[in-house]
């Protein structure tokens, strides 16, 4: 796959190597010899990938890769910190800035693509969710972006997947105080708690001695459940290549042993956030679909699903020869009800409702407020007297009892009127079944209300 990779050092012979190896795998480089440039570059969504030297005259790599994660805008943008700098120490403070990850020169040219690879295909995965989260804010549900930036990797659930008894309690013992740590030696069994007990990070060592620890992390990568949770892999030196096909598949981080206590704290904390931060755009993209197309006030679906749904419910009944039907209700004198107790109480009578409908019918039932006081349920393969039936089993749930109005104070009587209409040969279109449905709601609120009608074939 190819993007556009952001190369960040004052010195000009490591640009231009920099930008000879990437150029040859197909990426676009861009190129800044100050912090300063890299930071506007960023900031106009102009790269996937930053390489950021850290020794730079005026803003070092520390500083900069500390701004970009803190601005919303910039904070999902991966950083490799490039340097001469090879302490343990050095790597701790670059990944506590927020870097995905740390090289130290002489590069690896292997390890280099294979991580600029990993860390791109990221970055397009979380900028669609990105902008599909910004579409979110027309419902009101803030600034998806800020509150995904939020998050802190500080806490979360860590699964440890090592059959070394020691391994895995030096492991268990550094996380501890930050995490909730559960070490798993059965890899096989490692699976099923993931998928069952949820987890923010994976930890696999690739030294199970039974067992394929990259298979494993396949396994965490493929399935449904799984497939969003952090991974980090721990290996030895001679891994090497192990290391490097485990980011090839989709494996987000590694750690060679012996294992630095504060290496294995930020790496574990970066992950989490990245994990944390994917999972917060993921739940406002959910909720904003599901805001498109349900009624906030009842729960119920909205108009905008119903004309959705209801031309292909109706296509499909007619085109199986399959049963339908449709119910139309409406609270009578609803409007007194907001007139002489307030519109708050007309709202609480509107929740109670929908609850009692909803307890009448069916799960593949669709209920919809239609507007106001009036919802409409759409019965697939219902007949015209099962659909009777459950229109006055509605109407007797309604009225079996007071609705509690101005937050328990008042207890109200509250009745509905029902029209019911079946799919007949002469219904064209779902309108003119819908029609119907409505007319014989008319003939209900005119006949006294607090009954149901059924619609003439």
């Amino acid at each position: 796959m190819t993007g556009r990779v952001l190369v960040v050092d004052d010195l000009f012979p490591n640009l231009r190597l920099l930008e000879a190896r990437l150029s040859a795998e197909y990426y676009e480089v861009l190129t800044a010899t100050n912090a300063l440039d890299a930071l506007a570059i960023c900031e106009k969504g102009q790269c996937d990938v930053v390489l950021l030297d850290v020794m730079m005259p005026g803003m070092d790599g520390f500083q900069a890769c500390s701004r970009l994660k803190s601005d919303p805008a910039t904070t999902h943008i991966p950083i490799v910190m490039v340097t001469a700098l090879d302490q343990p120490s050095d790597r701790v403070r670059g990944l506590d800035a927020g870097a995905d990850d740390f090289l130290t020169k002489p590069i690896d040219e292997i390890a280099l693509l294979a991580r600029v690879r990993s860390l791109a295909r990221l970055k397009q995965s979380v900028d669609e969710l990105r902008n599909r989260a910004q579409m979110t804010q027309s419902y009101g549900l803030g600034d998806p972006l800020s509150a995904a930036a939020a998050e802190t990797g500080l806490s979360g659930r860590v699964l440890v997947v090592e059959d070394r008894a020691s391994a895995a309690e030096r492991i268990s013992t550094t996380l501890s105080a930050r995490y909730e740590v559960v070490v798993e030696s059965n890899p096989q069994q490692a699976v099923f708690r993931a998928v069952e007990e949820g987890f923010d990070l994976a930890i696999v060592s690739l030294g199970l001695s039974n067992f394929d620890g990259l298979r494993l992390l396949s396994q965490f990568l493929s399935l449904e459940r799984t497939r969003h949770m952090g991974t980090l892999m721990i290996g030895e030196p001679e891994d090497r290549q192990r290391l490097l096909r485990g980011l090839d598949i989709g494996v987000q981080d590694f750690l060679l042993r012996p294992i630095d206590r504060n290496e294995l704290l930020a790496r574990t904390r970066t992950q989490i956030r990245n994990t944390r931060y994917a999972e917060r755009l993921r739940s406002t993209v959910a909720t904003s679909m599901e805001a498109a197309v349900l009624d906030q006030l009842t729960g119920l679906h909205n108009r905008r699903y119903f004309d959705r749904q209801m031309p292909k419910l109706f296509d499909q009944a007619r085109m199986e020869a399959k049963p339908m039907s449709v119910l139309v209700l409406d609270i009578d004198r609803f409007k007194s009800i907001n007139d002489t107790f307030g519109h708050d109480a007309g709202d609480e009578v509107l929740k109670a409702f929908a609850k009692r409908v909803r307890s009448c019918v069916r799960g593949d039932d669709v209920l919809v407020r239609f507007g106001g006081e009036e919802v409409v349920i759409v019965s697939p393969e219902t007949s015209d007297e099962v659909a009777a039936l459950v229109a006055e089993r509605i109407r007797q749930k309604v009225e079996s009892g007071p609705f509690a109005v101005n937050r328990g104070a008042r207890q109200i009587p509250v009745t509905v009127s029902i029209g019911v209409a079946h799919l007949s040969r002469y219904d064209e279109t779902p309108t003119d079944l819908l029609k119907r449905a409505d007319e014989a709601l008319y003939r209900a609120k005119s006949d006294g209300r607090n009954r149901v009608i059924r619609a003439a074939a």
